[in-house]
């Protein structure tokens, strides 16, 4: 079985992933540095640069319908739930763990928006992304887990808790 994590830039996908990949045993994956290996770029705001947000999305959807992986906690780009394809594929590999955190929490933690490869249409705001993204999560997620607990232990607890693990 696998878990991915979903959710917002600056969520805690990474960093709660990987402490849960070591709790549960299993092997990590940041699918962000496949999308960057699959286009030849130096960073993923390289890619995101290089192929606008349209593009952007269509890539990382590919490379996540081409995932294959066992027993591995998964932490793709808060963008991969705006294409159908990768979301699905996403759901196909094991349960899908929504990390929610309050947009007010997200806007003081998200500062560099601009190097992070983050897909924000012009004079777009967090908020907005936000607002655009959170019915995708909800609707593509097993579970949703209330990010930001007083550490990143206590937050992966409540996933397991969330699972039945």
């Amino acid at each position: 079985m696998n878990i991915t994590l979903i959710g917002m830039p600056g969520s805690g996908k990474s960093t709660v992933g990987k402490s849960l990949a070591r709790r549960l045993g299993y092997a990590f994956l940041d699918v962000d540095p496949l999308i960057v290996e699959a286009h030849g770029a130096a960073t993923l705001q390289d890619v995101l640069d290089s192929l606008g947000n349209e593009g952007f999305l269509d890539a990382e959807a590919e490379v996540i319908s081409r995932l294959l992986c066992e027993n591995t906690v998964l932490s793709p780009g808060g963008s991969a739930v705006l294409r159908e394809k990768g979301a699905l594929r996403l759901k196909e590999l094991g349960p899908v763990v929504y990390l929610k955190l309050p947009c007010e929490v997200l806007e003081k933690r998200l500062w560099n928006l601009s190097r992070r490869g983050v897909i924000l249409a012009p004079g777009q705001t967090i908020r907005d992304l936000y607002e655009l993204r959170e019915p995708f999560y909800e609707r593509y997620a097993d579970v949703t887990v209330e990010a930001g607990q007083p550490t990143v232990r206590d937050t992966v607890e409540k996933v397991v808790e969330a699972l039945e693990l």
